[in-house]
C-alpha cells in the first residue's frame, strides 16, 4: 500500500515483509535540470564547450555550467567560440559579451581507456589566468570530474566551497516499488542503495558520508536501519515494540536520535549504532518527533504538539528534566526542522495556504522567510556549505525534488522521468 506524503503524527501502517535489492547501478539521465529566478549579485561567466567532449559521452561544459548556475552565484553569458585550455583569450571580446570570467578546456581519451580532462579559468576583467588543472579519470567518473571543476571555480571566484561533488539520497516510487537512491548533487548518476515493494522513509547521512540511516517497513513494522553506502551491509538499530522512526545522526557519528513509541506516545531517544545505550531525551504526554542535532551536538531540535499544535522546539542533550524551549511561533503548524551547518539558520515546513519551506535566522535578526513558490513541500535539507536547500514538493501531479538558495531567488527543479521522488537528504563533503 502506498504511504502518503509525510505528515506530523501520521499513523504508520503494518506492512508485509519485502524482498530487497541493493547496490545496483542507477539508470542514467534520470533528471534534467530546470533553473528559474534571478539573483541580486551574480557573476557573469562564460563556460565554452570543451574540445572533443562529445567523444567522451559526457557534456562536461554543460555540467559545469549548470552546477554554477544552480549555486545562485553565477549567470551564464554567450560562450560560443572555439577555445581550449591552451588558448590565449581575447579579453576585450569576452568583456564585450559581458563576461567577468571565462572557462575553457578539453577532453582526450588515453591509451588505458581513461580520459584526460583539462581546463583553465581566466579573470576577464583583469586579463589574467586564475587557475587550471589536468586530471585523468575513468569514464565512470567524468561527471564527478565536471562537478569538481565547478567546485574549484566557485571557490576561486567567490571564496565559497561548492557542493556539486557531494551526493544526495532520496526515495522514489514507481509502480508501488520503493527505491532508496544515492546520486550526484544534481540528481544524476549514482546507485540504488535499496529497493523494496514496501515503503522506505527518512534517509539521513552519517557525518562522514559512509552510512545512511533510514526507516524500513520490510519486517511488517517501522524499523530504523543503518547501511554502509559502499558495501551495502546493513543492520537494525531500533526495532522496539511500536514504531521506530525519524533517525538523525549526532555530529560525531556515534549515535542516533530516534522517535520511539515503545513507552506510549512517540518520544525522542538517543541510541548508539549497535542498538545499545538507549536513553530517553524527552518526557511529555505529546508527540515528539523529527529530531535534528545542532552542529556542536549539544542540542536537539524537534517537533512537538505539546502546545496544542506542531511547533519546533529545542532541548539540550544533557537536559536532566526534559525541559524544552519553543523556537517557532509564527503559524499554527510547523514541522520538519533542519539546521544549517553553521548552526545559524533553521529551515522548516509551515502550513499556510499549503505547505511551504521557511528559513528562520536563529539569532532573531529577521523573521522567517518563505523560500518556495509551491504549496506541498516537505523534507528540507541543507547543502553542506549551508548555501542551498533541497526539498520535495509536488508539480503537475508528481513528487519532484527542487533546490533553492536561502533567499529563494534561485530555484532548481530536478525533473524526473515518470517517477515520484521524495524524502531528500543532502550528504556531507567527504567524497
Amino acid at each position: 500500500m502506498p504511504i502518503p506524503r509525510r505528515q506530523f503524527g501520521a499513523a504508520l501502517a503494518a506492512l508485509v515483509p519485502a524482498g530487497l535489492l541493493m547496490l545496483a547501478p542507477a539508470a542514467r539521465a534520470q533528471f534534467r535540470v530546470e533553473i528559474s529566478g534571478i539573483g541580486a549579485t551574480q557573476l557573469p561567466l562564460a563556460v565554452t564547450r570543451f574540445r572533443d567532449e562529445d567523444r567522451s559521452g559526457q557534456q562536461i561544459s554543460a555540467i559545469v555550467r549548470a552546477d554554477l548556475e544552480r549555486s545562485g552565484a553565477f549567470r551564464s553569458v554567450d560562450s560560443s567560440g572555439t577555445l581550449d585550455e591552451r588558448s590565449q583569450p581575447q579579453y576585450p571580446d569576452w568583456r564585450g559579451r559581458g563576461a567577468d570570467a571565462l572557462v575553457a578546456g578539453s577532453v582526450a581519451k588515453l591509451a588505458d581507456g581513461r580520459f584526460d580532462v583539462r581546463y583553465k579559468l581566466w579573470d576577464v576583467v583583469k586579463g589574467e589566468e586564475l587557475t587550471g588543472q589536468a586530471m585523468a579519470v575513468p569514464a565512470a567518473d567524468l561527471r564527478l570530474a565536471a562537478h569538481r571543476i565547478a567546485d574549484v571555480i566557485q571557490q576561486r571566484l567567490t571564496g565559497e566551497r561548492g557542493v556539486n561533488a557531494t551526493r544526495i539520497a532520496y526515495v522514489t516510487r514507481a509502480a508501488n516499488r520503493y527505491t532508496l537512491r544515492i546520486t550526484d548533487a544534481d540528481g544524476e548518476g549514482g546507485q540504488v542503495a535499496l529497493a523494496s515493494p514496501q515503503p522506505i522513509i527518512s534517509p539521513a547521512w552519517s557525518p562522514d558520508g559512509r552510512k545512511l540511516a533510514y526507516v524500513s517497513f520490510e519486517s511488517g513494522k517501522a524499523v530504523v536501519m543503518v547501511q554502509d553506502v559502499l558495501s551495502g551491509e546493513r543492520r537494525s538499530v531500533a526495532s522496539f515494540k511500536g514504531s521506530n522512526s525519524a533517525p538523525a545522526w549526532s555530529p560525531d557519528g556515534r549515535r542516533l536520535a530516534v522517535t520511539l513509541s515503545r513507552d506510549g506516545p512517540a518520544q525522542l531517544y538517543l541510541i548508539d549504532l549497535e542498538g545499545e545505550g538507549l536513553r530517553r531525551l524527552t518526557t511529555s504526554g505529546a508527540i515528539d518527533t523529527e529530531a535534528c542535532f545542532s552542529p556542536d551536538g549539544q542540542q536537539v531540535y524537534f517537533v512537538s504538539d505539546r502546545g496544542g499544535g506542531p511547533q519546533v522546539y529545542r532541548i539540550s542533550v544533557n537536559a536532566a528534566n526534559g525541559s524544552a524551549e519553543r523556537i517557532t511561533f509564527s503559524g499554527a503548524y510547523n514541522i520538519s526542522p533542519a539546521i544549517s551547518p553553521d548552526g545559524r539558520m533553521l529551515a522548516y515546513v509551515t502550513r499556510a495556504a499549503g505547505l511551504r519551506v521557511m528559513v528562520l535566522p536563529l539569532d532573531g535578526s529577521a523573521p522567517a522567510l518563505a523560500v518556495t513558490d509551491t504549496s506541498d513541500d516537505e523534507s528540507p535539507s541543507f547543502a553542506p556549505n549551508g548555501r542551498l536547500l533541497i526539498y520535495a514538493t509536488r508539480s503537475q501531479g508528481r513528487d519532484v525534488l527542487m533546490t533553492t538558495t536561502l533567499d529563494g531567488k534561485i530555484r532548481t527543479r530536478l525533473l524526473s522521468s515518470g517517477i515520484d521522488v521524495r524524502e531528500p537528504a543532502w550528504g556531507p563533503f567527504n567524497r
